[in-house]
């Protein structure tokens, strides 16, 4: 049974098609920079978006059209969205997805029915991803929407709540495990506080680092060799979250002694909530060792909330891929769609041509970033404008072989210390543009 019938596979057509159901730009083996496309872009379907987002909003009630759901939260429901989601997968061509425990299966009244009915979806999903190829980039587990969360999970102020977390924890990483993954997500949704007056920012902090060291021991126990990723977001739900952007997380990360365990995945939403571009958050992390991988997404800065559109600025992509490139890529990590369609784009359809726009405009990025870099005029300009660093007075800074005391008498000679060159800001936007 087809669950898509009017959708055939989608391929690439290249520049001169109109067919809205065709990729433009993202050619699977494309060459740049030494690797196919498909394996440096490591393209992932959402499974809570794609397949659970429903269209509900604060303000009314859902509005998508999904004609396979038939209303409820059984397995065989269950297991009938694994098949619509594999063959959603397969038609797109993109060969990784993602999930939370609580997306892909049923919770249980008990923590062991619910274990039981996460166990009886990994099956399927292992029999699926054997006939497919598709494989799971990363798994993680819901510690967010249940009642029992309403003051965080591994944060939280009650040690049997905490308790949970980590059985729930326990079991996503196991089934992570079971099916390949290749990474293996903690995204602090409610670990974070809205009053400091009723909160221990102590106790919590080292309660969450105790349990990210009790899962990676878990992890090596049962050999699971995967990356672990911690996502940032500075706030909503929370007034404050403790994973706030990715300069608080690698904080917290060598802190509490978490260097070489765990890296970081950056959403764009969520960096600008912190007040950050997404080119930022990826450099940041990039360039402390710490970039795994990416929440391919982009918000609305006109609503200032995580609205989780899919990302069609070509701007934005070329930045993050400027970034993804300097690194080599990102794999085991890859490029997730943590994105939803709009409330208003309710039909079947409206997630190819989501999806497609997503992928087409990280493969246009790509392409740019990587003409941008063989041209070298970005890299060489940033490196004449330091290149007062590199002799004299400057190389001795860098090296770190200078004190206060000779850099005083270096000035009271010189006399002045003057502006030697323009930041030429827009003059590199235009170069950018040449490349669109």
């Amino acid at each position: 049974m087809s669950y898509f019938p009017d959708v055939d596979a989608v391929k690439f057509e290249g520049l001169e098609s109109t067919n809205p159901l065709a990729y433009r730009h993202y050619d699977p083996d494309e060459v740049v920079e030494g690797q196919r496309m498909e394996d440096l872009l490591r393209f992932s379907v959402a499974y809570w978006h794609t397949m659970r987002g429903s269209g509900v909003d604060p303000f009314g009630a859902p509005t998508m059209i999904r004609p396979w759901e038939d209303g409820s939260d059984s397995l065989d429901m269950a297991k009938k969205r694994v098949d619509v989601a594999f063959e959603f997968m397969q038609k797109m061509g993109t060969k990784f997805y993602c999930f939370h425990d609580r997306d892909v299966a049923p919770d249980g009244a008990t923590l062991k029915e619910a274990n039981a009915n996460l166990d009886a979806i990994a099956d399927h999903l292992e029999q699926h991803q054997n006939a497919t190829g598709i494989k799971l980039l990363w798994g993680t587990a819901n510690l967010f929407s249940h009642p029992r969360y309403l003051h965080g999970a591994a944060t939280s102020c009650n040690a049997d709540v905490y308790a949970y977390a980590a059985a729930q924890v326990k079991k996503a990483i196991e089934v992570t495990h079971r099916l390949g993954g290749e990474n293996y997500v903690f995204w602090g949704g409610r670990e974070g506080y809205h009053n400091l007056l009723n909160t221990d920012m102590t106790r919590e902090l080292e309660h969450l680092a105790s349990f990210m060291h009790m899962a990676h021991d878990h992890a090596t126990a049962i050999g699971f060799q995967g990356q672990f990723l911690f996502e940032p977001k500075p706030k909503e739900p929370t007034k404050h979250q403790y994973d706030f952007d990715a300069a608080a997380c690698l904080n917290f990360i060598r802190a509490y002694d978490l260097e070489g365990v765990v890296k970081l995945n950056i959403e764009t939403n969520h960096a600008t909530l912190a007040g950050h571009e997404m080119m930022h958050e990826l450099e940041y992390a990039r360039i402390q060792g710490a970039l795994g991988s990416i929440d391919a997404n982009t918000g609305d800065l006109l609503l200032g909330w995580d609205t989780d559109q899919f990302p069609t600025d070509v701007y934005l992509t070329t930045k993050c891929m400027l970034v993804i490139l300097e690194q080599g890529g990102l794999a085991p990590g890859g490029v997730n769609f943590d994105a939803k369609v709009r409330r208003e784009s309710f039909e079947p359809i409206d997630l190819f041509h989501a999806h497609i726009g997503g992928i087409d405009a990280f493969a246009h990025g790509t392409k740019i970033a990587a003409a941008i870099r063989a041209d070298g005029g970005l890299k060489d300009f940033v490196k004449e404008r330091y290149g007062s660093y590199d002799s004299g007075i400057g190389e001795k800074i860098d090296k770190g072989e200078t004190t206060f005391a000779e850099l005083e008498a270096y000035m009271l000679e010189k006399g002045e210390a003057a502006p030697n060159q323009s930041g030429r800001q827009e003059m590199l936007e235009n170069l950018v543009n040449r490349y669109l």
